[in-house]
């Protein structure tokens, strides 16, 4: 009876292999699409809908959807030095990557597209620039109150490296 205690309790204490480590951990994907520079921000909201309705009817759950604004390629592609980059986490059984990226390359709009496996904890949506919090305090007077109260008081003195405030005060 002992040794079998003995056994659970080294079984229990031995580190995790790799292998053992990463089935605890889900799997998602990331795609990565690439979107004209020359059309409008409507439209490309309007791809990024249109590609998050397809992944979901695909079989596939949308875990985050951002779109990471107009920047500048590495190399010129299809005559275009910009590209409006869009990152897209999903889940799902990995049959419906093929869909989603036969939609995008028969798309003219979409210039590059990849799409990686990841590894790890699934990413937390980051919220929508949409809903700030400035839109908040236009509304509500008192939270601009708040937030002056709350905000220490710089003076010149205080800028001084390594004087604390209680020396400060005594100089004054």
């Amino acid at each position: 009876m002992v040794n079998n205690e003995q056994t659970l309790i080294t079984k229990i204490r031995e580190p995790k292999t790799l292998s053992e480590t990463m089935n605890d951990q889900q799997s998602y994907y990331e795609t990565m699409y690439i979107l004209r520079p020359d059309i409008a921000e409507d439209e490309v909201t309007n791809h990024i809908n249109k590609y998050n309705k397809l992944l979901e009817e695909f079989g596939g759950t949308i875990l985050d959807s951002q779109m990471r604004g107009k920047r500048r390629l590495a190399y010129q592609i299809a005559k275009h030095r910009e590209g409006v980059y869009v990152q897209l986490s999903h889940q799902g059984d990995g049959q419906h990557i093929s869909k989603i990226e036969k939609a995008m390359r028969l798309s003219e709009d979409v210039i590059r597209y990849m799409t990686v496996k990841q590894e790890g904890p699934l990413p937390t949506p980051k919220p929508s620039n949409k809903s700030t919090p400035q839109t908040e305090k236009k509304d509500n007077p008192e939270a601009k109150e708040e937030s002056k109260e709350n905000q220490p008081v710089t003076t010149p003195e205080a800028s001084v490296v390594g004087k604390d405030n209680t020396e400060i005060n005594q100089n004054a």
